[in-house]
């Protein structure tokens, strides 16, 4: 086992000096603040697992800020041994896709230059069929890739008996249940104790959560698992003050002040579980490959329960696998990185990953929103690899219950990817990372070149119907010339142009349907059938409306407004038919006015175009049966859109959600922050122990929300007054001031 460097914890302020801050402060407003702690909430009355340090000691870990402009390689990772690239997949990969793009575009041509000329608008077509075919090819190509691998059905090894390595896991969580987000860390800890391996991980929480009564049912169901597990459960828990960069600058955090103590992190999700063998085969994989940085598993989406997110739970299970594994072996070492479920090494991770902030104000500048697209490329710019292991098993997730839920997703996720473009030319960066980059890039731009090839089809067509022949052409001519298209051509590359986007799912359902095990838990072959029939309809039916929501996504993005950071709604349930109808109200009426245009100008115009309006017509139904539970549920009963992972739950899933049950009837999280403090004199008195060290307070910088904090608790004369008065921020400044506490626990109830 790796030795452990022992630090004693950062000396503390004086305390004299903090408490004299803290009693010039005080004193102004009539307040006892020279005891940090009331005399009620003295030490000897708390349990011990409540005067256990919430954290470690500290051990630092330098963290250099990273230059994009300039790279030394002599500064970097020297491999331990030489390691191939895989050339011959990428070569099949990159040249498959330029070979298909290359022919689609020659049939374009031909479709639109029939009458023997070619206008600037079906230039602009081409222009535009091109990038888009381009984009589904590379996803075909790699799918194929993925397909011949997985068809040799590889096995994952047997689990090490031994490890010689430290690992801490780390969940970031931001104002999330925690009924859930514990019952999580609880049901994998027993799974990984349950291997013999426990002693070499360690159990972090890491909070960035900006609501009172997120952080106190934080500290709350923190302190009762600890109690549950006894003092040798190595589990812990920081609230930061600030958010500063979010959860990269929480993880940043966390490596920076402790990463010292670890050879590896594993980072999780919020909705992250993994079961034991899989946390272990990750570190055995990490300890077995000396010059890996991250090595990224593939998490199945798992507990979903609404008619969308079960599409996407089957979508993930069924095609996911093929894409990725296809990603894995050409990327290689020079893989990508998710954000979570990956376990990294700690040191490499603070040599290489200290995230500049952009230049410029947001969107495109301030700090890296994607961060983790961009940790992975500059762990690999540092020598490190970045690998993926797309068929080790026990990785999970949960998605977003409904499409406006994925919506609010995807637009920090797409102002992150755009962001991208400011970094793609980093100093130093591999070929396949750059390549990542584009990718993420080109995802969210071929909505609206999507949405701009319709708009130029369109415009051809009503050139066609109503725009006069030309008969004075700068070329001699007996015929005037029309500009029209070849119908049999069109049709052929329209049919070429649907098998390649079909051609992943169709190659993951056959793998599927020769997987005697995977084809049983699905239902058998027919019910596998008609699941990939519903998904394959219920996406066409989304896609326009996805459509128009990343392409407005895109204009918001390129006018410069900026996107928030709200936490992600986890939980089954529907969204009220208000917001429904307001989010997509325009999509609605879009689609009737584009197919009364559409019919008008020709009936074969509308048949063509049949699949988008009646998406975009049927917006707001569409999104409403997305987030219903009752549907999704009625197709579970009949075996449709199952998994293998539904039709046998993954024991740590059942663990987790009987211990979420469980914790759920705690009632922490409904619970009112102020109240539990006021009414739990030790738990105000470990809440006080778990911030950090008082600073005093340079004169003329007043705080607002700490000064109007002080006057209405100072003011107030029970709780109850002291809950109205005070807002959101001004709980979260009182929050963070023992003096303010002391004051709130003199309040009559």
């Amino acid at each position: 086992m790796a030795e452990t460097p022992t630090l004693s914890p950062p000396p503390r302020p004086a305390d004299s000096a903090e408490t004299q801050a803290e009693t010039q402060i005080g004193t102004r407003a009539g307040l006892a603040a020279e005891a940090l702690v009331p005399e009620s909430l003295a030490p000897e009355s708390l349990a011990p697992e409540s005067l256990a340090p919430a954290m470690p000691p500290e051990a630092p870990l330098a963290m250099p800020v990273q230059d994009l402009a300039r790279w030394d390689p002599g500064l970097g990772h020297r491999p331990s041994r030489p390691h191939r690239r895989p050339w011959l997949a990428r070569a099949f990969v990159f040249g498959g896709a330029a070979l298909l793009t290359g022919y689609g575009a020659l049939q374009m041509y031909e479709t639109v230059s029939v009458s023997g000329g070619t206008t600037a608008l079906q230039y602009v077509l081409l222009a535009l069929f091109t990038l888009n075919f381009s984009w589904i090819a590379l996803a075909f190509t790699g799918a194929i890739l993925g397909f011949l691998v997985l068809l040799r059905r590889p096995r994952p090894g047997p689990r090490p008996a031994r490890l010689a390595s430290r690992t801490a896991v780390v969940m970031p969580v931001y104002n999330e249940a925690t009924a859930r987000t514990f019952a999580g860390i609880e049901a994998m800890r027993e799974s990984v104790e349950a291997t013999g391996l426990g002693a070499h991980f360690d159990w972090f929480v890491l909070s960035d959560s900006t609501q009172g009564d997120a952080w106190i049912a934080e500290e709350r169901a923190f302190l009762a698992l600890r109690a549950r597990l006894g003092p040798e459960a190595r589990l812990y828990y920081r609230h930061r003050p600030k958010n500063h960069h979010r959860k990269a600058g929480n993880i940043g955090d966390f490596v920076s002040r402790w990463g010292g103590a670890y050879d590896h992190m594993l980072v999780l999700d919020a909705d992250s579980l993994m079961t034991g063998d899989c946390v272990v085969a990750l570190a055995a994989a990490m300890e077995a490959d000396p010059d890996s940085g991250i090595i990224q598993s593939l998490p199945l989406i798992i507990n979903r329960n609404t008619l969308f997110a079960r599409v996407q739970q089957f979508a993930a299970r069924i095609y996911g696998p093929v894409i990725a594994t296809g990603l894995s072996v050409w990327s290689g070492r020079d893989g990508n990185y998710w954000g979570h479920n990956a376990i990294i090494r700690t040191r490499a991770f603070a040599q290489a990953c200290g995230l500049p902030d952009l230049t410029g104000r947001p969107p495109f500048g301030g700090h890296v929103l994607s961060h983790d697209f961009v940790e992975a490329a500059l762990i690999r710019r540092a020598g490190w690899a970045v690998t993926m292991l797309p068929t080790l098993p026990g990785s999970y997730e949960e998605s977003p219950p409904s499409l406006i839920d994925v919506a609010v997703r995807d637009r920090r996720w797409a102002q992150g990817n755009l962001q991208h473009s400011r970094i793609i030319g980093a100093a130093g960066l591999t070929f396949a990372s750059r390549q990542h980059f584009a990718t993420g890039i080109a995802g969210y731009v071929a909505s609206p070149l999507w949405l701009a090839q319709l708009v130029v089809g369109i415009a051809l067509v009503l050139q066609t119907a109503y725009v006069r022949p030309e008969y004075f052409t700068s070329e001699f001519g007996l015929y005037p010339v029309f500009p029209r298209f070849d119908p049999v051509r069109a049709l052929q590359l329209f049919g070429l142009t649907m098998g390649i986007l079909l051609a992943p799912k169709g190659l993951g359902l056959i793998l599927a349907l020769i997987d005697g095990p995977v084809r049983r838990a699905c239902g058998g072959a027919i019910r596998l059938l008609l699941s990939s029939l519903i998904e394959i309809l219920l996406s066409a039916l989304i896609a326009p409306i996805a459509m128009l929501i990343q392409s407005g996504s895109v204009f918001q993005i390129l006018v410069g407004r900026d996107t928030g950071w709200n936490p992600q709604r986890r939980d089954d349930g529907s969204i009220p038919w208000r917001d429904i109808v307001r989010r997509h109200r325009w999509h609605m009426v879009l689609g009737l006015i584009t197919g009364v245009a559409a019919f008008a100008i020709a009936t074969s115009l509308f048949l063509w175009m049949s699949p988008t309006i009646l998406g975009l017509v049927l917006a707001i139904p569409i999104s409403w049966a997305s987030g219903q539970l009752g549907l999704g549920l009625a197709l579970k009963r009949r075996g449709l859109l199952m998994t293998p992972e539904e039709r046998a739950s993954p024991p740590i899933a059942l663990r987790a959600g009987a211990l979420e049950a469980r914790n759920a009837e705690t009632g922490l999280d409904a619970a009112d922050a102020l109240a539990a403090l006021h009414a739990d004199a030790p738990l105000a008195a470990a809440h006080a122990r778990m911030l950090p060290p008082g600073a005093a307070r340079p004169r003329g910088r007043i705080d607002p929300e700490r000064t109007l904090a002080q006057a209405k608790v100072v003011e107030a004369e029970t709780l109850p007054e002291a809950q109205a008065w005070l807002t959101p921020k001004e709980r979260m400044a009182l929050l963070h001031d023992r003096a303010l506490l002391d004051r709130l626990a003199r309040l009559r109830p």
